[in-house]
């Protein structure tokens, strides 16, 4: 039964069916070391010699494998039942993430290849599957973290975890699933909502078009229709739909509209897909942000999304939710999502609670002066980018993280100027802002900013004092810029502080995760030293207001970096209350 197999949630509540299997739990699997599997026709193979619970990788102990050296090629096999009723339907084979690169083989045929770790994807398998029989599953991974090729985040590229880089991922991370579609079903639906005019627009893409065909959209506030349309079926073409009494999406009230598509032929409905949509909008007037007309103050906190049992993949999408729960108690009004794509159960839980995001990719690891570690990082990220953009909760799009990594060591010098790192940023942005207008690009968090709707700095003095003089606007030169020499000027963009804190502590009761644990700066002696830093830092950026938003290094410890507000298996480390009353204000 569905509800005996991990995380047995519908990993898509926003484009939801009732026709699909969830195909998470016991698969057989080998490592490739010898990276010579297709020559020993391993995608033939009817099962391997070990097994691992999906969706966990297998470096988690949730896998029940726990290898934690490197993996850069590997194979999974399963058996797929495809029931009888899915006959003349549409079938396809969904993974949430694999990393990196993966093909998939039915029966020994291969049925689709895709590169990217963090992005979503799927094989239409119908042709290769017969619906009541039983069929070979068997999917091919590599994953070479070291390649320089492709992004990978925060995952260690040395044997072991250190600094801040920690315990790789390798092979599937998110949910797999089947799902049965009609031939002429939705593939997919761009939501927008349209605040000002109390109304939201919907662009589809059909799997297939046939004329005399309808689409209906139904907006439903419980049971209350509040919103409806019918139109013919094209790709591509917006549909408006007004609102009745429109209801507003904010983290004081984060009301959803619950949303209902159907396709008609002759009034008999072909295809029905459940979803939800918030009505929002964010914009930029001046150097400030906006959220529904109003200047929004960003409360943010850096996550990592890691656990210590699934390393990239929550053991619960309760525990997703608690990730939530957890920022919120502590004072925070959203989150920046660090080095990772977060999965969309986190999204749908941060659109229900109210929680406002901004989404990253796993930029680190790519060599900024490969052409081909670009087109494998632009070409994920557009990914990425679509299928997140319907989330009411993301409020900003952050590409890239920290690029000076890609100068070098001179990066004061600016005849050191590198036209990969220019070129790469304004593609980000270019393409960011092409896909998805309504809401506002970072390029890149902290520096080195080239194309921007922000302007987002890294600074962790530890002492209040010294950090207030260093963001403190400076008559001549203008807003503190990290590399004034290789940076684009500041031009009245809103400025965020999007990284600082990162006070180290480790309570008495817990242990020291490693030699090397670490926070930025010299820890607090005392609880009483910590609480007076932290006060004195938030209160030095709230007491400039030039400054419209911040983020504070950390949620959780992760691993050796022990600088989080909560320890890496999200017990307490401090009075919440107490936290809460230095991170839940904004600037009288």
């Amino acid at each position: 039964m569905q509800n005996e197999i991990p995380r047995p949630e519908h990993p898509k509540p926003q484009f939801e069916r009732n026709q699909w299997l969830n195909l998470n739990g016991e698969w057989t699997f080998t490592f490739d070391f010898g990276k010579s599997g297709r020559e020993r026709k391993l995608f033939k193979s009817f099962g391997f010699d070990r097994k691992i619970q999906v969706p966990f990788c297998p470096e988690s102990a949730l896998s029940g494998v726990g290898h934690t050296d490197f993996i850069e090629m590997m194979w999974y096999q399963r058996k797929l039942d495809i029931p009888a009723e899915w006959k003349g339907q549409k079938i396809l084979l969904h993974f949430g993430a694999v990393d990196y690169e993966c093909e998939a083989f039915i029966d020994g045929e291969s049925v689709g290849r895709h590169w990217g770790g963090t992005s979503s994807f799927s094989f239409d398998i119908s042709r290769f599957v017969k619906p009541g029989s039983r069929h070979n599953l068997v999917l091919y991974v590599r994953d070479d973290t070291r390649s320089g090729l492709q992004p990978v985040g925060k995952q260690s590229r040395k044997r072991h975890s250190h600094g801040c880089s920690y315990t790789r991922t390798t092979g599937i991370w998110q949910t797999v699933w089947l799902e049965a579609v009609h031939p002429l079903g939705l593939e997919s639906v761009r939501i927008l909502p349209d605040l000002d005019n109390s109304s939201f627009f919907f662009v589809p893409v059909f799997h297939g078009l046939k004329q005399g065909l309808k689409w209906r959209i139904t907006i439903t506030d419980g049971d209350e229709i509040v919103g409806s349309a019918e139109t013919t079926t094209v790709n591509g073409i917006s549909v408006s739909v007004p609102l009745e009494q429109p209801k507003t999406w904010s983290p004081e009230n984060p009301f959803l509209y619950d949303i209902q598509f159907e396709v008609l032929q002759n009034g008999t409905v072909l295809d029905t897909v459940k979803s939800y949509a918030g009505l929002r909008k964010i914009h930029v007037e001046g150097n400030q942000v906006f959220l529904n007309n109003q200047p929004l103050y960003q409360r943010l906190v850096l996550d990592q999304g890691f656990y210590p049992d699934g390393i990239w993949t929550a053991p619960s999408d309760a525990a997703l939710k608690n990730d939530i729960v957890l920022s919120m108690r502590a004072g925070f009004n959203g989150a920046r999502l660090h080095q990772k794509v977060f999965e969309e159960r986190f999204h749908y839980w941060a659109d229900k609670l109210g929680y406002l995001t901004w989404g990253e990719s796993s930029s680190w690891g790519i060599n900024l002066n490969s052409e081909e570690a670009q087109r494998n990082f632009l070409n994920e990220w557009r990914e990425i980018v679509c299928r997140d953009w319907n989330h009411p909760s993301i409020i900003t799009w952050t590409p890239l993280n920290e690029t000076i990594l890609s100068w070098p060591s001179d990066h004061e010098n600016p005849d050191t100027y590198r036209p990969h790192h220019y070129r790469l940023h304004v593609d980000a942005y270019d393409l960011t802002r092409t896909l998805d207008p309504t809401r506002l690009v970072n390029e890149t968090s902290g520096y080195v900013h080239v194309k921007t709707d922000l302007y987002t700095i890294h600074e962790y003095a530890q002492d209040p004092e010294k950090l207030k003089e260093l963001l403190t606007p400076d008559p001549e030169k203008g807003v503190y810029i990290r590399f004034p020499k290789v940076e684009v000027s500041y031009t009245g963009q809103p400025y965020l502080v999007d990284e600082f804190g990162g006070i180290k502590w480790i309570p008495t009761e817990e242990q020291v995760y490693a030699e090397s644990s670490w926070g930025y700066g010299d820890a607090p002696k005392t609880l009483t030293e910590l609480y007076d830093r932290l006060q004195g830092q938030v209160d030095a950026i709230l007491s400039l207001p030039h400054i419209c938003g911040y983020c504070y290094t950390q949620l959780t410890d992760v691993e050796q970096e022990q600088n989080g507000l909560y320890n890496y298996d999200r017990t307490e480390k401090f009075d919440m209350r107490r936290l809460a009353a230095i991170f839940g204000r904004n600037p009288k």
